[in-house]
């Protein structure tokens, strides 16, 4: 018996409601085989896939590192996985929700900056007054890295957050920040505002393919079969 194509999905929360009730729509009935809390399902209909329910974060990592064929996750945690993600992974469909916002924001008591342009000049300042480097909270990384450096950036340092990242200018622990948002509401709760040029990512969530993971032309099969349900194909 061939190996089979393996497809993960979100295990929880809001994103896993959206994809079943997505790949529901489509016709895609996913049956969990271990019960309501399995983390493996089968797709209805359909042979040689083998479906895993991961959180959204793994399911990115496990993408661009070639251990999963296809995975339903958000763009942004895709991107920020693998900056170099056109030689790592295909993105096959946007599914319309999932939508979330990657942005740089800072103290709206900050009254002359609201630009990217104006916060290189107040890292240039904070450098030369402080003789160290603005912080920047943030969860991503690899998108502030890439950001920054197209905006001539060099005068900061990334200050990594595993909570809530819009708490850090208060706090104490970091002068801006990256993050995610969807409304705005929390940044402007927590006294800051998006730069005008600071949308780093318009993100939502993807239908992604694996391009270094091991395929064979029966899991390519497969692939076809599913994807042409879902509204999507296999890219040559």
């Amino acid at each position: 018996m061939s190996e089979p194509l393996t497809l993960a999905i979100p295990s929880k929360g809001r994103l896993k409601e959206q994809v079943d009730a997505y790949f529901a729509g489509a016709g895609v009935a996913l049956r969990q085989t271990a019960g309501a809390r399995g983390y493996r399902a089968t797709v209805e209909g359909l042979g040689g896939i083998d479906v895993m329910l991961l959180s959204a974060s793994e399911i990115a990592a496990a993408l661009v590192g070639g251990d999963l064929h296809l995975g339903v996750t958000g763009e942004d945690l895709i991107r920020e996985a693998a900056p170099e993600i056109e030689s790592r992974v295909a993105l096959l469909k946007p599914l319309g929700f999932g939508f979330a916002d990657v942005v740089v924001a800072v103290p709206r008591s900050w009254i002359d900056v609201s630009t990217m342009a104006d916060l290189d000049d107040v890292c240039a300042a904070y450098a030369h007054r402080h003789r160290r480097r603005l912080r920047v909270a943030t969860k991503y990384t690899q998108l502030t890295r890439g950001y920054f450096a197209r905006a001539g950036i060099s005068d900061y340092r990334i200050v990594g957050s595993a909570g809530a990242t819009e708490g850090a200018p208060t706090a104490g622990t970091a002068e801006a920040i990256v993050d995610i948002t969807t409304t705005g509401a929390t940044l402007k709760a927590n006294g800051l505002k998006i730069l005008d040029d600071g949308v780093i990512l318009k993100s939502q969530a993807q239908l992604a393919m694996s391009l270094v993971a091991d395929w064979t032309g029966d899991m390519r099969t497969a692939a076809a079969a599913l994807l042409a349900r879902l509204g999507a194909t296999l890219p040559r």
